[in-house]
């Protein structure tokens, strides 16, 4: 399915370390995100072994789609206008072991939105970013450029010339006087 959204094929590189110290004894491994690519053909489109030793091993994922939408366009002038713009990576752990029966970490999609980052952090996702080169940035400022307007400020209103309502959002007044009691005494 193709669409006429602007798009780039990219390659994902986890990489696995191994930890030292006294956390080593709960978990000695730990993985993360190393670096986003653009993809070439000859990457094929399964994950395959980069690099392997002792320490590390480094994996790469080919074949996303990072896909610019009008609709994200604020997402993209965010991250377009950071001092730090970065490609975003949504990646979780394979549920079934592969790797010499140990689960592998999987990229699951990739973003230049920090609308996209923010909802899969919302989730509770592995999301990790690294910096995207200027050329990306230059293409996804330029698509931000295009199609958001920045809204301007609307002045808020002073409290004081709002009407009073209730919790339920019903009228309500405020009077001075005194409802009970307090009457003269004779």
């Amino acid at each position: 399915m193709s669409s006429n959204n602007p798009s780039l094929q990219v390659a994902v590189i986890m990489r696995k370390l191994r930890i030292s110290g006294p956390m080593s004894q709960w978990q000695p491994w730990r993985w993360e995100l190393a670096e986003v690519v653009m993809h070439e053909p000859a990457f094929g489109t399964e994950p395959r072994l980069l690099v392997k030793n002792e320490d590390e091993e480094r994996w790469l994922h080919p074949a996303f789609t990072v896909e610019l939408f009008r609709d994200d366009a604020e997402g993209y002038y965010l991250n377009a206008t950071t001092p730090a713009p970065c490609w975003f990576v949504l990646w979780r752990m394979d549920e079934e072991p592969t790797v010499d029966e140990e689960p592998i970490a999987r990229p699951a999609m990739v973003t230049v939105s920090y609308h996209d980052a923010g909802r899969w952090l919302d989730a509770q996702e592995t999301v990790e970013q690294v910096p995207a080169p200027p050329e990306v940035v230059a293409w996804f400022k330029a698509y931000a450029d295009e199609h958001y307007q920045i809204e301007p400020k609307k002045r808020k209103r002073p409290d004081s010339f709002k009407p009073l309502t209730d919790r339920f959002g019903n009228p309500a007044s405020v009077s001075t006087g005194k409802k009970f009691g307090g009457g003269e005494h004779g």
